[in-house]
C-alpha cells in the first residue's frame, strides 16, 4: 500500500464525519490515516486470562476472576456507608466494595451465581478487595466476543464528552485496517529484520492495535520501538556525516608558542586524566579538515574552563581569534576574571563585552576584533550583534548551551566566511540516552573526574523542625570565617502554595543574625542588574557573610570562601537544579556542606530526590534518576523538548534499544552513506518520505 494512501485526510474514513474529524484534529493531532495508525494504545486490558483468588499479587494490574457472591452487607464509615460483598472461588475469598450506587447494585446482585468480575485489586488487612468491579454473569460473558486483549487509546475529556469513547476509537481502527486491507509497506531492510528477529511491519501494526496474544503484543511493541528509535538515530548520524563532509573547518595544524608557553610554565595545576583525554579529542577535531561540533559535559567544578582556554590557545597559535559566550552577565564577568590573569601571563589581549559595556569600550573592542589585535572576546548575547565582526574567528565556545536557541547559534556561525570550530559546554550532566537523542549530531566529550584536593560536599536532609540547630551550625561556620548561601524557590507568596517567601525568609534570617555582627546580601530576579551585581560583589569580597537568594545564583558563581548551601523548601526543586545549587559551594579547600530543608509532608518523588542528593554527588547518576522521575521533555526545557515527541518508545525504559538502534544507523551509513544499495531500498524510501511528509516519525528540527 503506497505511502500516499496513508496521507488521506481522516475525514474520509468510515465512521468519521466533519465534526468527529475536527475533534480528532484538535484533541489528538490526527489529520490523516497515517496519524491514526500511529496513535498507539497506552495500555491493554487482558480479558483472555482468569486468575484464582489465592494467586493474586500486590500490583496495579487489572485481573479477571470467576466466582460467586456468598454474602452482602452494608458497612458504616465516616461519611455514609459502603456496600461490601464476599466473593469466593474454590481457592479462597475476597471482597467487592461499592462506595456509591449501593441501593441499585444491591437489588441487582445475585447470590450463589457464577460471575466474571474484572478490575484492580487492593490488599487491606490481609484480604484482597476490588472496588467497583466490572461484573458480568458468566452465561452472558460466554456469549460475548469481547474476551480478548483490549487496547486503551489516549483520550481527552472533550472526546469522551462528545461520545468518542474508547470503543469508538477501536471501531475506527477496525474500519481503517479493513480499508487498507492490512497492506503496509515494509520500512526496514531484510537484514535488520532477520538479525534482530523482528516481525514484519504489517504484523507489528496489526498486533499493536489488535493483539492476538501477549507474545505477539510484546513483539509488535519491540519492532515499532526499534523502528522509531532507528529513524531518529539515522537522521542524527546522517546530519553529523553531512556536517563533516560538507562544512569544512580550519585545520589547526600547529600547537605553537602560546599553548606550549602556558602549558609548561603557567598551568595553575596538573590536568586530570579526563581533562587530558578531552583535550586530545578536541585537538584531533580541530586538526582535521571538518568543522568541530563538540559537546563538552562536565560536572560542576570538573575544570571545563581550563580545557576551553587551552582550546582557544590552539586557535590563536594558528592565527585565529576565539570567543566564549555565556548566558548571563555574572557568568561572563566570572569567565573574564578567571581568564584575564592567564592571558596577561603570556601576553594575549582579552576583552569583555556585555549589555552594559560603555560605548567607548565597545568601539575599542570592535576595532581590535576587526584588526585582529584582540585575541579573545568573552561576552553575553551582545556578541551576536551585527556590529561585532571578527577578523578571523576560529573557535566559538558556548557555555550552558541549553539557554541559547538555534537561531542565536547560527548568528555566531555567520560572523565568518566559513564557520568556526564550535565547542558547547554544559555543567548540567545529560544522561547518555538523552544526549544520544538530543545532541546525537554532536560529538560528545565528558570530563568525569574532579581535580585532586577537592573535598566531597557533605549533604544532609533536615526538616523545618530542626531549624534552630541549623541556625546554630551557621553561626559556627561564620565564626570560622566562612560564608553561607540560603536559597528560596519563590519571590512572591503565592496564595495556593504556602512556601516561605523570600522576603519572609530574609526577615527571619535578619532577626537571627542581626546587624552589626552580621551582614546579609539579598539577590533575586526582580532586581536591576546593577543592584544584583553590587550585592554579588559584596558577597564575593567577603563584606557580607550570608547571601539570601532565589535560584539566580544557580549557574557558575564562584565564591571559594562560601562553604554552606542551605536550600529552603528543597522539595520544590528538580534534582538537576538541586545538584547545580550544591555545586556553588566546595570551591575552596574547606569542608563544605549542603543542607536540604523540607517540610515533613513529602511525596514519593520528593523523598527519592532528597535520598539521591544525600547519597550521591555524581552528576550523571543524579541526571539518570532525574530522567526517570521527570521524563525527557521536562529535562531538556522548552527549546529542545519538541525533539522528543515519541509515539511509542520511551527514552528511559528503552535505553538498550536506543543504543542498538544507533549502532545500526552508524553501521548502515558507514557501509552505504547514500543508502543506494538495493538491500537498503526500504530504508531509503522511508527516509525520503519522512522529509516529504513531516508527520511520519520526523523529530529532528
Amino acid at each position: 500500500m503506497s505511502q500516499d494512501v496513508l496521507q488521506t485526510p481522516i475525514d474520509y474514513l468510515k465512521g468519521v464525519g466533519p465534526n468527529r474529524a475536527a475533534l480528532l484534529r484538535s484533541e489528538l493531532g490526527i489529520h490523516t490515516y497515517q496519524d491514526l495508525i500511529h496513535l498507539f494504545p497506552n495500555r491493554y486490558i487482558d480479558r483472555t486470562q482468569f486468575y484464582k483468588i489465592n494467586t493474586l499479587e500486590r500490583n496495579n494490574a487489572e485481573v479477571q476472576i470467576i466466582g460467586q457472591i456468598t454474602d452482602i452487607k452494608e458497612v458504616g464509615q465516616k461519611r455514609g456507608k459502603r456496600l461490601v460483598a464476599t466473593f469466593r472461588d474454590e481457592t479462597g475469598k475476597m471482597e467487592l466494595v461499592w462506595f456509591r450506587g449501593q441501593k441499585w447494585i444491591r437489588e441487582r446482585l445475585k447470590l450463589h451465581t457464577d460471575y466474571v468480575i474484572f478490575g484492580k485489586t487492593n490488599l487491606f488487612n490481609g484480604v484482597f478487595n476490588m472496588p467497583h468491579p466490572d461484573m458480568e454473569l458468566k452465561t452472558d460473558f460466554d456469549k460475548s466476543l469481547s474476551s480478548a486483549i483490549q487496547p486503551i487509546y489516549p483520550s481527552t475529556e472533550k472526546l469522551s464528552n462528545r461520545g468518542i469513547s474508547n470503543r469508538a476509537m477501536c471501531k475506527l481502527m477496525e474500519h481503517l485496517f479493513l480499508q487498507m486491507g492490512n497492506k503496509f509497506t515494509e520500512s526496514l531492510s531484510n537484514e535488520m529484520i532477520e538479525q534482530q528477529a523482528l516481525i514484519s511491519k504489517k504484523e507489528a501494526l496489526l498486533n499493536i492495535h489488535f493483539p492476538k496474544n501477549q507474545n505477539l503484543l510484546a513483539r509488535a511493541q519491540f519492532r515499532l520501538k526499534f523502528e522509531e528509535l532507528f529513524y531518529i538515530q539515522l537522521q542524527l548520524v546522517y546530519k553529523n556525516l553531512i556536517h563533516k563532509s560538507k562544512i569544512k573547518g580550519f585545520p589547526f595544524e600547529t600547537v605553537g608558542t602560546y599553548f606550549n608557553e602556558f602549558y609548561t610554565n603557567h598551568l595553575p595545576f596538573d590536568l586530570t586524566a579526563a581533562q587530558k583525554r578531552v583535550m586530545k579529542e578536541i585537538r584531533v577535531d580541530m586538526g582535521s579538515n571538518a568543522q568541530m561540533n563538540r559537546l563538552l559535559q562536565g560536572d560542576v567544578g570538573s575544570g571545563k574552563t581550563i580545557v576551553a582556554f587551552l582550546s582557544m590557545l590552539i586557535a590563536i597559535d594558528n592565527d585565529f581569534q576565539a570567543t566564549l559566550m555565556a548566558p548571563t552577565e555574572i557568568l561572563a564577568i566570572q569567565h573574564y576574571n578567571g581568564l584575564k590573569p592567564m592571558c596577561d601571563a603570556i601576553g594575549l589581549k582579552i576583552s569583555l563585552l556585555t549589555g552594559s559595556s560603555k560605548t567607548a569600550l565597545r568601539k575599542e573592542i570592535h576595532t581590535g576584533l576587526e584588526e585582529g589585535s584582540l585575541h579573545i572576546l568573552i561576552g553575553t548575547h551582545a556578541i551576536l550583534e551585527d556590529k561585532v565582526q571578527f577578523k578571523n574567528l576560529g573557535l566559538a565556545i558556548i557555555d550552558e548551551q541549553h539557554r541559547f536557541g538555534v537561531a542565536q547559534r547560527s548568528k555566531l556561525w555567520n560572523k565568518n566566511s566559513s564557520p568556526p570550530h564550535v565547542l558547547v559546554m554544559t555543567a548540567t550532566p545529560i544522561p547518555r540516552t538523552l544526549a544520544m537523542s538530543v545532541y546525537g549530531d554532536l560529538d560528545i566529550s565528558v570530563i568525569d573526574e574532579l581535580p585532586p584536593g577537592r573535598k566531597p560536599i557533605k549533604t544532609v536532609h533536615r526538616f523545618d523542625s530542626n531549624r534552630l540547630k541549623v541556625f546554630g551550625f551557621i553561626r559556627d561556620e561564620i565564626k570560622k570565617g566562612r560564608q553561607i548561601y540560603i536559597v528560596y524557590p519563590l519571590i512572591n507568596e503565592s496564595q495556593k502554595l504556602d512556601f516561605k517567601d523570600l522576603m519572609d525568609g530574609y526577615e527571619s534570617i535578619a532577626r537571627e543574625f542581626p546587624l552589626p555582627n552580621y551582614q546579609i546580601s539579598i539577590v533575586h530576579g526582580q532586581m536591576k542588574p546593577a543592584d544584583k551585581d553590587f550585592e554579588m560583589q559584596r558577597f564575593l569580597k567577603g563584606e557580607t557573610q550570608i547571601m539570601v537568594a532565589t535560584t539566580v545564583i544557580e549557574v557558575g558563581v564562584n565564591v571559594p570562601n562560601a562553604s554552606v548551601m542551605i536550600i529552603e523548601s528543597a522539595e520544590r526543586f528538580g534534582l538537576s537544579q538541586l545538584h547545580q545549587l550544591r555545586g556553588r559551594v566546595g570551591r575552596g579547600a574547606d569542608q563544605s556542606y549542603c543542607i536540604l530543608m523540607t517540610s515533613h509532608k513529602l511525596g514519593n518523588d520528593s523523598k527519592t530526590r532528597m535520598e539521591t542528593m544525600v547519597r550521591s554527588s555524581d552528576g550523571f547518576e543524579i541526571a539518570e534518576v532525574d530522567l526517570k522521575l521527570r521524563g525527557p521533555g521536562d529535562i531538556m526545557g522548552t527549546q529542545q523538548s519538541g525533539v522528543l515527541q515519541l509515539k511509542i518508545a520511551n527514552i528511559v525504559q528503552d535505553k538498550e534499544l536506543l543504543s542498538l538502534a544507533r549502532t545500526w544507523a552508524k553501521n548502515i551509513l558507514k557501509e552505504d552513506p547514500k543508502l543506494s544499495l538495493h538491500k537498503h531500498l526500504p530504508i531509503h524510501t522511508t527516509y525520503v518520505q519522512m522529509g516529504k511528509y513531516k508527520n511520519i516519525w520526523n523529530y529532528i528540527s
